[in-house]
């Protein structure tokens, strides 16, 4: 009886070591090893490579890795999350690793460089996961813009805005248009073709158009420095208050004036001059009958 007691408790005492061998046994690293593009981009598509060490070492049992699927990355359709691996295979190919790859959509929100991504992992018939922190980088070539209403001359009816150019990008082929809308009709083109805005960097665009007090909508399209063409739209409002009886239009009236007067004598000594010639013609003409 005794002997059997003794047997039964070195049993377990050996089944307990063994087990404790083999989670000090397994050591398991993971690395990010490749990103493709790098940066990658808003709203684009990002290739990851994980690599896995030690999992030629069959104390490790099967292993289970996954990517979280959270902000600022998404899984793409197609793409698995988990790979399952049977340590201790990858000698037969003088390996001692396993390579993880994912394809996954960057988040349009994500921010302008390192972004944190998180994988887990466990490994035989362990019930947590541990987890490990990567970055993503991630380089924001969108671009943002503050427009304003900077003047309309009624009597010209041209409509001024005025454009600056709020990111850390510089764009290129910058183009404005302005649909006709409830407070606004155009007159004309709709589009306006403005050119290269370098960050920090302002432009002007006129339209001839009649604007009413109120809100009114423009699309902005540019090509960002990925050769991405981007559209986005701002609303602005006019305020017609602002452009009234202003000095500087006062100060335009004589000057208007002043020209079409000057037109008129002009006329005026031009039609007496044409009279005086043709008096003297006649004249001529006479004395020499």
């Amino acid at each position: 009886m005794k002997k059997s007691v003794i047997i039964g408790l070195f049993l377990i005492i050996s089944v307990f070591s063994f087990a404790g061998i083999s989670a000090i046994g397994c050591d398991l690293s993971v690395s990010l090893i490749n990103q493709d593009p790098y940066p990658a981009i808003q709203g684009e598509e990002v290739r990851l490579v994980f690599q896995i060490d030690g999992v030629e070492n069959p104390e490790c049992g099967s292993v289970e890795f996954s990517i979280i699927d959270n902000y600022p990355l998404t899984l793409m359709p197609e793409q698995q999350r988990t790979y399952y691996i049977e340590s201790g295979t990858f000698k037969k190919d003088y390996q001692s690793f396993f390579l993880a790859t994912y394809k996954v959509k960057v988040s349009e929100d994500a921010l302008d460089g390192d972004n944190p991504i998180e994988i887990q992992y466990r490994t035989g018939n362990n019930v947590a996961y541990e987890t490990k922190q990567f970055d993503l980088n991630v380089e924001d070539t969108r671009a943002d813009f503050e427009i304003y209403v900077k003047e309309y001359n009624p009597l010209t009816r041209i409509l001024t805005l005025e454009i600056l150019n709020i990111a850390e990008s510089d764009i290129e082929a910058l183009t404005l248009e302005i649909a006709n809308q409830d407070n606004i009709k155009v007159k004309g083109s709709k589009t306006n073709i403005v050119g290269d805005l370098d960050s920090n960097d302002y432009t002007t665009a006129d339209f001839e158009a009649v604007p009413d007090s109120g809100k009114f909508n423009v699309k902005l399209s540019y090509t960002d420095s990925i050769g991405e063409r981007r559209i986005l739209e701002k609303t602005l409002t006019y305020e017609p208050e602002y452009f009234e009886d202003r000095a500087a239009d006062q100060k335009e009236t004589p000057t208007s004036t002043y020209v079409i007067l000057g037109i008129i004598v002009l006329l005026i000594i031009y039609y007496f001059w044409r009279r005086y010639k043709k008096k003297k013609a006649l004249q001529k003409k006479l004395g020499k009958k």
